[in-house]
């Protein structure tokens, strides 16, 4: 037979103010961060976002498989890094 989950009652002593003063409560929570719903919690969320000009788009690249297989041998950011010498050489060639 499933039994109902239903939460515990907050001890009294276990609330710093008394919810039946509402000049305490007030003074509890005046110092509490207001927030108008989950919205906007949610977009603080994540990193922050790039102006369009430092976004990368992407792309299909079809590269040799050993030049691949090279980068990837480096470790991790093998594509920052092929970025790098993408814009290396593109300056190189101004």
């Amino acid at each position: 037979m499933n039994v109902k989950r239903t939460s515990v009652r907050t001890r009294k002593a276990d609330v710093p103010y008394d919810p039946k003063r509402k000049a305490e409560t007030l003074r509890f929570w005046d110092g509490a961060t207001a927030h108008k719903g989950v919205a906007e919690l949610r977009v603080k969320r994540g990193r922050p976002a790039k102006a369009a000009e430092d976004r990368k788009e992407q792309i299909a690249l079809r590269v040799d498989r050993d030049v691949l297989e090279w980068y990837r041998t480096l470790g991790p950011g093998w594509q920052t890094r092929m970025n790098a010498v993408l814009k290396a050489y593109r300056d190189a060639t101004l």
